[in-house]
């Protein structure tokens, strides 16, 4: 290169623009990059004698002291420490850890079913769905369900695990820590059936598994369950069929029945539970089961109006109606919605909601044909019922133990369920004919009187409440107020009868809601030797 060349003045392209201009003497001490969090020169800093690895976002603080550190950042008042006291039922501290975020969930204290090499992580979650699968299917709550597969995980040393509950569908996820990839699994509830024995045998074995003294392993948990599914059903086909049967004499007795009504009414229920269970062996779907079931009690009380028989003929299609009304689908619907399980809470009322159509369809095409045959069908005997004490609190009470028994509940809880069924009528009859309540104010205080009692029970037992609860509230569902809605729509009085059904809606409501009323007043004011409360879900005014 050439002087002049090396005197011409080079292109922006050539020159960068953190070049030193041209006569600017640049130091050593700069000829290194630096930054903007470079220290200015002249400041020393000390530096620490010992040789630490750099550190990462996880690291702790140079000047951070445990024993100095404050309890808790936020909130302003620190996260309060909780500690659940093992004498309060496995449901109780499982649901009070639910609300929790996981962050504050206490650690499991000691886990005595954990192998030396570590839990199986994929077995465990497998066994939880499993046993998640049975409390559903059986018509327990979303929150019981979800509180149960928790327990169950729990026990064996999986205490980061979050369960999630839908109508058809289970799944939980469990993440070992923060760096490590989460574990899910999942399971698809195809069929539901009502064995409360079943439901008691699952509630024993979670709360074996619950408790820190057992030493139940893997195998053990999977035998007992494979065990319960082998079982069979504690009473035979036949005596289903006659508690059907008995259920709706007994339930016509309640609405002003006499023996000959009894006897009606028990055979079309009998009659319809036959050709229902031919449906289901044809896989025909529980809609046209409902439908066929509910028409053999309405035509046995349409032939005895049109043959002239001196009897109450509305009695005989109310009792029918009562062995069918879905009772523990609507209070497990109303309970899930209470609790905060909406999409769950509304597949089950869209179930109820398809069973009752399925009775009304199948009513009301008999009432048709039997209003245009002449049957004299009078939608205001309802007005005309007069209350018979005795002879209706004994029916109530067979009416709640042939309940029982259609729900295959255990023979040790059949007793308690008649007595409570027996003292749920009796509260109402006392409010509703003695002291003129509303039957949607007198059912609702014996449904929550109902929801309490089992409650008790289940603590009591440590066992599920729905055994006690179920079968009790039989005598307070709305079978009269359906059928005569269902009269006046066939007699093309469809204001009257739409009425009739807002108001059976209205008592349905009352009783779900009063069920589950008990169940928290028990909850919030009996304390079993700890003085903590289950933690309500965080939701003010919407938020």
């Amino acid at each position: 290169m050439t002087e002049a060349e090396d005197r011409k003045p080079q292109s922006d392209e050539a020159r960068m623009a953190f070049t030193p201009p041209a006569g600017i003497e640049v130091g050593d001490s700069e000829s290194e990059t630096t930054s903007e969090f470079a220290l200015p020169m002249g400041l020393d800093v000390p530096q620490s004698t010992s040789s630490e690895p750099e550190g990462s976002a996880f690291t702790t603080p140079g000047g951070y002291s445990v024993e100095d550190a404050s309890p808790a950042f936020t909130p302003a008042t620190g996260i309060p420490r909780i500690s659940l006291t093992k004498d309060l039922p496995w449901q109780d501290r499982m649901r009070t850890m639910l609300r929790m975020p996981v962050a504050e969930r206490p650690a499991p204290e000691r886990m005595p079913k954990v192998e030396e090499e570590g839990p199986a992580v994929p077995r465990v979650l497998d066994l939880t769905l499993r046993i998640g699968e049975l409390l559903l299917a059986g018509g327990e709550g979303a929150e019981d369900v979800e509180a149960a597969m928790f327990a169950v995980c729990r026990s064996y040393g999986l205490d980061r695990c979050e369960p999630n509950v839908t109508f058809t569908l289970l799944s939980i996820s469990y993440q070992p820590s923060l760096v490590d990839d989460p574990v899910s699994a999942s399971r698809t509830v195809r069929r539901r059936g009502t064995d409360y024995t079943r439901l008691a045998a699952v509630y024993r074995l979670v709360d074996d598994l619950s408790d820190p003294e057992s030493h139940i392993s893997l195998e053990e948990a999977y035998g007992r369950l494979a065990e319960m599914r082998r079982n069979r059903h504690p009473y035979p086909t036949w005596v289903l069929t006659s508690a059907s049967g008995l259920l709706a004499g007994a339930a016509s007795v309640l609405v002003g029945g006499d023996l000959i009504v009894f006897v009606a009414a028990m055979l079309g229920a009998m009659l319809g539970d036959r050709l229902a269970w031919l449906c289901a062996g044809r896989g025909l779907p529980e809609f046209y089961q409902f439908t066929v079931a509910a028409m053999p009690p309405a035509a046995i009380g349409v032939a005895l109006t049109l043959t002239h028989v001196d009897v109450k003929a509305s009695a005989v299609i109310t009792g029918g109606l009562f062995a069918l009304l879905p009772g523990r689908a609507l209070v497990a619907g109303v309970q899930d919605g209470l609790t905060g399980f909406y999409i769950t809470a509304s597949a089950r009322l869209l179930e109820v909601m398809y069973f009752f159509v399925g009775i009304v369809v199948g009513v009301l095409v008999i009432l048709y044909f039997g209003v245009n045959l002449g049957a004299k069908l009078d939608p205001d005997a309802a007005l005309n019922i007069s209350p018979r004490p005795y002879w209706q609190i004994a029916a109530s009470m067979l009416l709640s133990l042939t309940f029982a028994v259609l729900l295959q509940q255990e023979r040790s809880t059949v007793l308690a369920v008649t007595l409570n069924g027996g003292v749920a009528w009796v509260v109402y009859g006392a409010m509703h004919y003695t002291g003129e309540f509303s039957p949607v104010a007198a059912t609702a205080v014996a449904a929550g009187l109902v929801g309490l009692f089992g409650q008790l029970m289940a603590r009591y037992r440590f066992a599920s409440a729905l055994p006690y609860t179920t079968a009790a509230i039989g005598p307070l569902l709305p079978g009269s107020a359906t059928y005569f809605g269902l009269l006046s729509i066939a007699q093309n009085n469809v204001d009257k009868g739409l009425v009739s059904l807002a108001t059976a809606a209205s008592l349905a409501m009352a009783i779900a809601i009063g069920v589950n009323l008990g169940s928290e007043i028990s909850r919030l004011f009996l304390r079993i030797g700890s003085p903590e409360k289950r933690r309500a879900a965080k939701r003010t005014r919407g938020f």
